[in-house]
This record gives C-alpha cells, structure tokens and sequence, in this order.
C-alpha cells in the first residue's frame, strides 16, 4: 500500500491487518479509496467519487466501513455539518501473511485479489497514459517477468532484499523540497509462486 505525503495520522504510522480487516478490504474500491487517501491527502466522499466514477452515496458507505475497521477516520478539522472529511489512519498496512492464510484462507484470498485488481487497475492507467507520457517515463516504464527456481527461504530473502533496495529511494511521505522533474512512481512487487511449474511432495526438481 502506498504511504502518506505528511498529513496528520494516529500516532501509530502502519496497521498489521487482521481477519476482519481483510474483510472489510476485500474490496477493490475500498483498496482504492485507502490508496487515494494516502497518496493525496483527506478528502470528501464526494470528491473521492469523482476520481473513481463511483457515485457519492456509494463511496460513503465505503468510508464507514474502513471507519469501522480502523482504516480511515474522520478529518474534523476539515470537515462541517453539510461535509464530511475523511483521512487516512495510517501510513501503511502490513501484511503477515501466514496465520491469515492458516486461519481464514478465503478471507485471504478475497483480500489478496482486491490487491491484485487493484494493481492491475494501477498498471492499465500509466498504459493509458503511455503515448502522451514525456519520453524519459516512457523510456523507464517497464514490466518485467522472470521466472527464477527458488525454495521458500530464498524467496523470503528475495523479497526482503527487494524491500530493502525500493527503501533507498524517496518515499512520498519524506520531506520536500522534491528534486526538478520527480513524479510519483508505483512500484508494485509480486513474488508468486508458479502452481505449474510446482513439483509435488516427493518429487525430484
């Protein structure tokens, strides 16, 4: 998940998300709707609206239930009796991954789709913008596929040495002024284990 750009969050900067937390964001707007707050700063209902094409009815009952799962909160220093603010509670969530998939795997699952939709929908609008993009994005754009033979400890240092490597660079909640020519860039990391290629139990590699 993206991070925030130095607005005002509760005292704890990340969320480990739990079963009902993945319940309540097993759903690619809300996913969005965390996403857009983070990135841009507190915002109505109606304004997040009009970002996703959603009406305003429907991203409201969305907030309420990232409200109720502790993802975003009232902003009431913004926000007066004929509009709602809402902000972003935390900076980032964690994912722990194992007990969750142990406990409630098709929560997990639900929850790790929406992140995927999600991704996708990242993906296909910087495509969509691709031909008007300045020639040195275009030139940097890139969407790589390896396949690489790994055990599950090799995996986890892979994932663990790319986190460290993306944590050299600015995040968006660090502190300005931003050097001439910096836009925000996604990047989106997936280590997936290939059914297909799995060799089972007993088998030989």
């Amino acid at each position: 998940m993206t991070e925030d750009s130095g607005w005002k969050h509760s005292d704890d900067p990340h969320i480990a998300i739990t079963a009902r937390g993945m319940k309540a964001m097993a759903h690619p707007v809300r996913m969005q709707l965390v996403g857009l707050l983070r990135k841009q700063g507190p915002s109505t209902a109606t304004r997040l609206a009009a970002q996703l094409g959603l009406n305003s009815g429907a991203t409201s009952y969305h907030l309420r239930q990232l409200a109720a799962a502790g993802f975003v909160e009232e902003d009431r220093e913004r926000g007066n009796a004929r509009e709602r603010w809402w902000r972003s509670a935390h900076r980032l969530t964690l994912w722990t991954g194992d007990d969750m998939a142990d406990e409630e795997p098709d929560t997990a699952v639900a929850f790790l789709r929406s992140v995927l939709a999600v991704h996708s929908l990242t993906g296909q609008r910087a495509l969509d913008a691709f031909e008007t993009m300045p020639r040195e994005w275009r030139r940097v754009t890139d969407l790589s596929d390896l396949i690489l033979q790994l055990t599950p400890v090799e995996a986890e240092q892979l994932t663990g040495e790319l986190s460290e490597v993306i944590g050299r660079y600015r995040r968006i909640d660090a502190e300005g002024p931003f050097p001439e020519g910096s836009e925000q860039v996604s990047v989106i990391v997936h280590v997936l284990p290939d059914p297909s290629g799995t060799t089972t139990e007993g088998e030989s590699a």
